[in-house]
């Protein structure tokens, strides 16, 4: 169960790493618009508030590094970075787009949940 638990805690941490360069580096760039459906006018807009979101993203992804690295002692602090990915997946979901209910809420519980059995 432990080499499941860090497999899908690498992979959300992988997919935050992921949206960290989509915010913070292609948010003008077709595939940064096409993956958030923003045009070209709102994208150049936005941009400083889209680069401040990838950071945190980066900071997420970080702190799951983290408790890999830590292993067994990492227990506490991949828990606390999962809840904070699962939390802000829920926020996601239910005020911008269900989706990221999927790509980002659901593989943080299912960490959590195989954090807990390991």
């Amino acid at each position: 169960m432990s080499i499941a638990a860090n497999l899908v805690i690498a992979l959300v941490a992988l997919l935050h790493v992921w949206f960290l360069i989509l915010e913070m580096f292609l948010w003008e760039k077709p595939s940064g618009r096409r993956a958030f459906g923003l045009t070209a006018e709102f994208a150049a807009q936005s941009k400083v508030l889209a680069a401040n979101q990838g950071l945190y993203n980066g900071f997420l992804a970080a702190g799951l590094c983290w408790g890999l690295w830590l292993g067994r002692n990492g227990t506490d602090i991949k828990l606390f970075f999962l809840g904070c990915v699962l939390i802000a997946g829920l926020f996601g979901g239910l005020t911008a787009s269900r989706k990221i209910l999927v790509i980002q809420a659901l593989p943080a519980l299912l960490g959590l949940v195989l954090v807990m059995l390991a």
